[in-house]
Protein backbone atom coordinates (compact mmCIF):
# COMPACT_ATOMS: atom_id res chain seq x y z
CA UNK A 1 0.00 0.00 0.00
CA UNK A 2 1.30 3.44 -0.96
CA UNK A 3 -0.46 6.47 0.53
CA UNK A 4 -1.67 9.46 -1.47
CA UNK A 5 0.92 11.69 0.22
CA UNK A 6 3.73 9.29 -0.65
CA UNK A 7 2.58 9.06 -4.26
CA UNK A 8 2.23 12.84 -4.54
CA UNK A 9 5.66 13.49 -3.06
CA UNK A 10 7.68 10.77 -4.73
CA UNK A 11 6.15 9.49 -7.98
CA UNK A 12 7.38 12.08 -10.49
CA UNK A 13 10.75 12.59 -8.82
CA UNK A 14 11.25 8.89 -8.17
CA UNK A 15 10.51 7.93 -11.77
CA UNK A 16 12.94 10.64 -12.85
CA UNK A 17 15.68 9.02 -10.77
CA UNK A 18 14.69 5.57 -12.07
CA UNK A 19 15.27 6.45 -15.70
CA UNK A 20 18.41 8.46 -14.92
CA UNK A 21 20.04 5.71 -12.84
CA UNK A 22 18.63 2.55 -14.43
CA UNK A 23 17.94 3.09 -18.13
CA UNK A 24 19.67 6.20 -19.43
CA UNK A 25 22.85 5.06 -17.70
CA UNK A 26 22.91 2.18 -15.23
CA UNK A 27 24.96 3.27 -12.24
CA UNK A 28 27.26 0.68 -10.72
CA UNK A 29 28.60 -0.33 -7.32
CA UNK A 30 31.63 1.73 -6.21
CA UNK A 31 31.28 4.07 -9.20
CA UNK A 32 31.67 7.82 -8.60
CA UNK A 33 28.91 10.10 -9.85
CA UNK A 34 28.20 13.80 -9.29
CA UNK A 35 24.64 14.99 -8.61
CA UNK A 36 23.82 18.67 -8.22
CA UNK A 37 21.20 19.85 -5.68
CA UNK A 38 21.51 16.68 -3.64
CA UNK A 39 19.14 17.91 -0.91
CA UNK A 40 16.29 18.70 -3.28
CA UNK A 41 13.33 16.46 -4.02
CA UNK A 42 15.06 14.55 -6.82
CA UNK A 43 18.44 14.71 -5.09
CA UNK A 44 17.30 13.01 -1.88
CA UNK A 45 15.73 10.15 -3.82
CA UNK A 46 18.89 9.91 -5.93
CA UNK A 47 20.97 9.69 -2.74
CA UNK A 48 18.88 6.78 -1.47
CA UNK A 49 18.88 5.04 -4.85
CA UNK A 50 22.65 5.35 -5.19
CA UNK A 51 23.09 3.90 -1.70
CA UNK A 52 20.84 0.96 -2.56
CA UNK A 53 23.08 0.16 -5.53
CA UNK A 54 26.37 0.85 -3.75
CA UNK A 55 27.37 3.74 -6.01
CA UNK A 56 29.45 6.58 -4.56
CA UNK A 57 27.35 9.68 -5.08
CA UNK A 58 28.94 13.09 -4.64
CA UNK A 59 26.25 15.71 -4.08
CA UNK A 60 26.44 19.49 -4.17
CA UNK A 61 24.44 21.49 -1.62
CA UNK A 62 24.10 25.12 -0.52
CA UNK A 63 24.42 24.70 3.27
CA UNK A 64 25.83 22.43 5.94
CA UNK A 65 22.29 21.58 7.05
CA UNK A 66 21.47 20.36 3.56
CA UNK A 67 24.73 18.42 3.46
CA UNK A 68 23.75 16.60 6.64
CA UNK A 69 20.32 15.78 5.20
CA UNK A 70 21.77 14.47 1.92
CA UNK A 71 24.28 12.29 3.77
CA UNK A 72 21.55 10.95 6.03
CA UNK A 73 19.70 9.86 2.89
CA UNK A 74 22.70 8.02 1.48
CA UNK A 75 24.83 10.58 -0.36
CA UNK A 76 28.38 9.29 0.12
CA UNK A 77 30.07 12.71 -0.14
CA UNK A 78 28.70 16.26 -0.06
CA UNK A 79 30.19 19.54 -1.24
CA UNK A 80 28.90 22.88 0.02
CA UNK A 81 29.42 25.02 -3.06
CA UNK A 82 28.99 28.19 -0.98
CA UNK A 83 32.34 27.70 0.73
CA UNK A 84 34.06 24.83 -1.09
CA UNK A 85 35.53 24.52 -4.58
CA UNK A 86 33.45 21.83 -6.27
CA UNK A 87 36.07 20.88 -8.85
CA UNK A 88 38.88 20.61 -6.29
CA UNK A 89 36.75 18.55 -3.90
CA UNK A 90 35.68 16.15 -6.65
CA UNK A 91 39.30 15.69 -7.69
CA UNK A 92 40.24 15.03 -4.06
CA UNK A 93 37.44 12.50 -3.53
CA UNK A 94 38.14 10.64 -6.79
CA UNK A 95 41.92 10.78 -6.35
CA UNK A 96 42.37 13.01 -9.37
CA UNK A 97 40.29 11.04 -11.85
CA UNK A 98 36.95 12.81 -11.89
CA UNK A 99 33.53 11.19 -12.09
CA UNK A 100 32.09 8.82 -14.68
CA UNK A 101 28.79 10.66 -14.95
CA UNK A 102 27.37 14.03 -13.92
CA UNK A 103 23.64 14.55 -13.36
CA UNK A 104 22.94 18.26 -13.75
CA UNK A 105 19.42 19.59 -13.21
CA UNK A 106 20.61 23.13 -12.47
CA UNK A 107 21.86 24.28 -15.87
CA UNK A 108 23.60 27.61 -16.44
CA UNK A 109 25.20 27.98 -12.99
CA UNK A 110 26.74 24.49 -12.88
CA UNK A 111 27.48 23.72 -16.53
CA UNK A 112 31.17 24.60 -16.52
CA UNK A 113 32.03 22.87 -13.26
CA UNK A 114 30.13 19.79 -14.38
CA UNK A 115 32.38 19.59 -17.43
CA UNK A 116 35.50 20.04 -15.32
CA UNK A 117 34.53 17.23 -12.93
CA UNK A 118 34.09 14.56 -15.62
CA UNK A 119 36.70 11.90 -16.28
CA UNK A 120 37.76 11.09 -19.84
CA UNK A 121 34.85 9.61 -21.86
CA UNK A 122 32.50 10.75 -19.11
CA UNK A 123 28.77 11.30 -19.55
CA UNK A 124 27.11 14.67 -18.98
CA UNK A 125 23.39 14.24 -18.24
CA UNK A 126 21.63 17.62 -18.39
CA UNK A 127 18.10 16.90 -17.17
CA UNK A 128 17.01 20.36 -16.02
CA UNK A 129 17.79 24.07 -15.96
CA UNK A 130 16.57 25.53 -12.67
CA UNK A 131 19.16 28.33 -12.87
CA UNK A 132 18.49 29.12 -16.52
CA UNK A 133 19.44 27.83 -19.95
CA UNK A 134 23.03 27.03 -20.82
CA UNK A 135 24.43 29.57 -23.33
CA UNK A 136 25.17 28.47 -26.89
CA UNK A 137 28.39 26.46 -26.89
CA UNK A 138 30.96 25.18 -29.37
CA UNK A 139 30.43 21.41 -29.29
CA UNK A 140 33.93 20.62 -30.52
CA UNK A 141 35.75 22.83 -28.01
CA UNK A 142 33.47 21.82 -25.15
CA UNK A 143 33.35 18.04 -25.43
CA UNK A 144 36.30 17.01 -27.63
CA UNK A 145 39.17 17.60 -25.13
CA UNK A 146 38.01 14.68 -22.95
CA UNK A 147 35.91 12.74 -25.51
CA UNK A 148 32.77 13.44 -23.48
CA UNK A 149 29.21 12.30 -24.10
CA UNK A 150 26.28 14.68 -23.63
CA UNK A 151 22.54 14.05 -23.41
CA UNK A 152 19.50 16.21 -22.65
CA UNK A 153 16.79 13.70 -21.66
CA UNK A 154 13.23 14.10 -20.41
CA UNK A 155 11.07 11.70 -18.41
CA UNK A 156 8.35 11.70 -21.08
CA UNK A 157 10.68 10.14 -23.64
CA UNK A 158 11.58 7.36 -21.18
CA UNK A 159 7.95 6.59 -20.33
CA UNK A 160 6.46 7.00 -23.81
CA UNK A 161 4.94 3.50 -23.90
CA UNK A 162 2.72 1.68 -21.42
CA UNK A 163 5.46 -0.90 -20.90
CA UNK A 164 8.07 1.73 -20.06
CA UNK A 165 5.67 3.52 -17.72
CA UNK A 166 4.93 0.32 -15.82
CA UNK A 167 8.59 -0.69 -15.75
CA UNK A 168 9.58 2.64 -14.24
CA UNK A 169 6.80 2.82 -11.64
CA UNK A 170 7.10 -0.85 -10.65
CA UNK A 171 10.82 -0.58 -9.93
CA UNK A 172 10.22 2.58 -7.89
CA UNK A 173 7.36 1.00 -5.92
CA UNK A 174 9.50 -2.08 -5.21
CA UNK A 175 12.22 0.12 -3.75
CA UNK A 176 9.65 1.95 -1.62
CA UNK A 177 8.17 -1.31 -0.34
CA UNK A 178 11.66 -2.66 0.41
CA UNK A 179 12.39 0.52 2.43
CA UNK A 180 15.23 1.47 0.08
CA UNK A 181 13.46 4.70 -0.88
CA UNK A 182 11.45 6.93 1.48
CA UNK A 183 9.72 10.22 0.79
CA UNK A 184 10.89 13.45 2.40
CA UNK A 185 8.02 15.92 2.70
CA UNK A 186 9.32 19.38 3.57
CA UNK A 187 5.95 21.04 4.01
CA UNK A 188 2.25 20.64 3.21
CA UNK A 189 0.60 23.86 2.01
CA UNK A 190 -2.99 24.72 1.13
CA UNK A 191 -3.52 25.23 -2.59
CA UNK A 192 -4.72 28.80 -2.01
CA UNK A 193 -1.25 29.56 -0.58
CA UNK A 194 0.64 28.09 -3.54
CA UNK A 195 2.72 31.26 -3.84
CA UNK A 196 4.43 30.30 -0.58
CA UNK A 197 5.58 27.05 -2.15
CA UNK A 198 7.06 28.92 -5.12
CA UNK A 199 8.87 31.30 -2.76
CA UNK A 200 10.38 28.42 -0.77
CA UNK A 201 11.59 26.67 -3.92
CA UNK A 202 12.96 29.79 -5.61
CA UNK A 203 14.83 30.86 -2.46
CA UNK A 204 16.29 27.35 -2.09
CA UNK A 205 14.98 27.12 1.45
CA UNK A 206 13.12 23.88 0.82
CA UNK A 207 14.43 20.33 0.88
CA UNK A 208 12.61 17.32 -0.49
CA UNK A 209 9.01 17.78 -1.65
CA UNK A 210 6.28 20.33 -1.01
CA UNK A 211 2.69 19.06 -1.18
CA UNK A 212 -0.22 21.30 -2.16
CA UNK A 213 -3.61 20.30 -0.75
CA UNK A 214 -6.98 21.62 -2.01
Amino acid sequence: YISANTAASILLQGMTVEYLFERLYKIKKNEFLLFHAAAGGVGLIASQWARSVGAKMIGTVSSDTKAELAEKNGCAFTINYKNENVFEKVKEITEGKGVTVVYDGVGKDTFNVSLECLDFRGLFVSFGQSSGMVPIIDLHKTFNPKSLYYTRPTLMHYTSTRNELEQSSNLLFNKIQNNEIKEHIFKTINLKDAAEAHTLIESRQSTGSIILKP
